[in-house]
């Protein structure tokens, strides 16, 4: 299989990701001061406003000050996916969108830490930690990563118990009774 094509999905899903993410972290710069919030509705306050934050840490605000470290990460993160994505079958399809999701999320990041210096959030629903589009990205690349693995190991489990029930010569008991 051509190069191109193992890397079509991947580069399409994880462009899309930091394009996103890039021009709205963009807008949040030009239209609005630092710490400073933007509701359209009153009644939504409580629950969910745009408020232009940094962070130097990761994900969520945490780690604060570590941004070089997470830097080197986010490169060795790059560098592991672009690796590993063309070894993935392309039935596996959660996981490679999952990989997707994250490559496109951890170079949206970094680019804001390597020509910021910070990552620039914007989105703040309730009292949980501000954050992005890239971060919301690594975030569901993750659950569909989980729910992948999750998927693969059931499969697994029961091609090897039907694979297990069709051996010749060989019979399981069928109740406790039935053993020698």
């Amino acid at each position: 299989m051509k190069t191109w094509m193992r890397y079509r999905l991947l580069v399409f899903i994880a462009g899309g990701v930091i394009l996103l993410d890039q021009i709205s972290k963009a807008l949040i710069r030009q239209h609005l001061a630092l710490y400073e919030v933007w509701v359209p509705w009153p009644w939504l306050a409580p629950y969910a406003r745009i408020v232009h934050w940094y962070n130097t840490g990761v994900a969520f605000g945490l780690l604060q000050e570590r941004g070089k470290l997470f830097a080197v990460l986010a490169v060795l993160v790059a560098l592991a996916i672009l690796y590993y994505f063309p070894r993935i079958p392309t039935s596996e399809k959660w996981l490679r969108l999952a990989l997707s999701l994250q490559l496109g999320g951890a170079i949206g990041n970094l680019i804001d830490r390597l020509t910021l210096g910070h990552v620039t959030d914007f989105i703040s629903v309730g009292t949980f930690p501000v954050f992005n589009l890239a971060d919301a990205s690594i975030t569901i690349g993750t659950g569909l990563l989980i729910l992948s693995v999750w998927l693969q190991e059931r499969r697994e489990r029961s091609a090897n118990a039907l694979s297990n029930s069709n051996l010749p010569g060989e019979s399981l008991p069928s109740s406790p009774n039935d053993q020698p």
